[in-house]
């Protein structure tokens, strides 16, 4: 063709949608034996063909035009759309690569795309907590998400299923990894990603939170070369990387770990890692079996689910290896009520259990901009007991620093309870409350530390509500 005839016959405008035209910055020539030849003013040729080889399932052959044609030929067949605010914005050919590395730059964990009638709303999670980011005109938001599939090798062409799917990126100085679902909704694919860190050197257990006290205790706990270290709470209260900070502790050339996780959310080099697969047999239960007959050392199992995964847990136990898992329980000592409710004697519990501990995560307060304020019964729960040290606490104002959210950071709350000779006794007799027994042995609850972040003025007396109710 040539390139003063700029009208495109109307069979080939049909294989590409104004959207993806002006997009892509591509317009159809003509097509041939399965072959489609677009004509582009792209600099980075390789990698919009292999972008469209995919998005359009042919093969491609570009075609490189001025600028200035390429805009006639635009103009001429195809009827652009009023400029979006996304272009307005400048995202309009690199928006997924600028919020991913921005949602990166700012500590995000998770970016929500979330399709609604006439607008996609985009979501940023900072310091567990969703903060809206962007708003993308409807019309725009099917070319990213299909980019964002494209990326995570999902099936652009199926709309009516969940995905899953993973995308590596770099952000100029390393790589991070990036879980990807797709969710169908009533207006579209809502896409969840959640960034993952690939590297777990960073995480160091004296920066987590323990207190100089309970850190020595647990410290004290992994040096037992056999029992169980059981980590309880939430989903999302860092379970994960507590586990990976006692694994980096106990990671050096003469042991050998293996974990097996769902997913896979950080890499330790020295520890060997398995993915959990259950659609093809590979669950907790036969991959500790196996795990048994790899001459371990130390086992990490992500969750402790079911009677089978305990009932596993427990024998790895018995038979000399150390083995770290989480359960999904509101307290430490009610970890012990769990796995009797699985079926695990509570003998066996008593001899086998190592430490039992409980987290929370809470936001940090910015320092920047907290601001302080005398304490009101009104802000605590019904009957709390204002102590006598605790007279003014500190509120969230917002600011440049911390994003206008009061908060800057995340620290955890523990609550640990070594499994002592003076305990097995309540355990045998599985003992309902042991209050009496941690008064005795100062152990401090998710309370009495939630307590002393509010007199210290960490966090705020929202952050940590829930635990003051106990």
């Amino acid at each position: 063709m040539k390139q003063e005839q700029f009208h495109i016959p109307v069979e080939l405008q049909q294989l590409i949608s104004a959207d993806e035209a002006y997009h892509y910055r591509i317009v159809p020539l003509g097509q041939s034996n399965g072959t489609l030849s677009l004509a582009t003013d792209a600099q980075n040729i390789a990698k919009l063909k292999g972008e469209l080889t995919i998005l359009l399932n042919r093969t491609i052959e570009l075609s490189e035009v001025s600028e200035e044609h390429l805009e006639k030929y635009l103009a001429t067949n195809y009827r652009k759309k009023a400029k979006s605010e996304s272009e307005n914005l400048g995202y309009s050919n690199d928006f997924l690569e600028k919020i991913l590395l921005t949602a990166k730059e700012i500590g995000s964990s998770d970016i929500h795309f979330e399709p609604y009638e006439t607008k996609c709303r985009v979501r940023f999670r900072l310091d567990g907590k969703l903060k809206e980011q962007y708003i993308i005109p409807i019309e725009e938001y099917p070319v990213i998400a299909n980019r964002i599939k494209i990326k995570a090798q999902l099936d652009i062409s199926e709309k009516r299923l969940p995905q899953d799917g993973r995308i590596t990126i770099s952000d100029g100085f390393d790589e991070f990894d990036i879980r990807v679902s797709s969710l169908p909704t009533l207006h579209g694919e809502k896409i969840v990603l959640r960034i993952l860190s690939r590297d777990a050197n960073h995480i160091n257990l004296d920066s987590l939170g323990f207190t100089d006290i309970e850190l020595k205790r647990y410290i004290e706990a992994t040096k037992n070369p056999n029992g169980i270290i059981l980590i309880s709470g939430p989903t999302g209260s860092g379970k994960t990387t507590t586990l990976y900070a006692t694994l980096k502790l106990l990671n050096d050339s003469k042991t050998n770990i293996l974990t097996i996780e769902d997913p896979i959310e950080y890499t330790l080099e020295g520890i060997n890692q398995v993915q959990l697969r259950e659609n093809i047999g590979l669950d907790f239960p036969s991959a500790l079996r196996t795990f048994l007959r790899q001459d371990p050392d130390v086992i990490m199992v992500g969750e402790i689910r079911d009677a089978k995964t305990a009932n596993m847990a427990i024998r790895a136990a018995l038979t000399g290896h150390l083995v770290l898992s989480t359960i999904h329980t509101n307290s430490a000592w009610a970890t012990i009520s769990r796995l009797v409710d699985m079926g695990i004697p509570s003998f066996l519990i008593a001899s086998t259990l190592n430490v039992s501990v409980a987290q929370r995560l809470v936001r940090k307060l910015c320092d920047h901009c907290k601001k302080e304020e005398k304490v009101s019964t009104e802000l605590l729960p019904e009957g709390f007991e204002i102590p006598n040290n605790f007279k003014t606490h500190h509120i969230p104002v917002g600011c440049q620093h911390c994003y206008h959210t009061g908060y800057h950071g995340r620290k955890a709350i523990y609550e640990i309870i070594p499994i002592t000779n003076g305990l097995v006794h309540h355990i045998k007799n599985n003992a309902l409350e042991i209050d009496h027994y941690l008064e005795e042995n100062k152990i401090r609850t998710l309370k009495d530390n939630a307590i002393q972040l509010l007199i210290e003025g960490t966090t705020s007396i929202e952050e940590v509500y829930a635990l003051l109710t106990k």
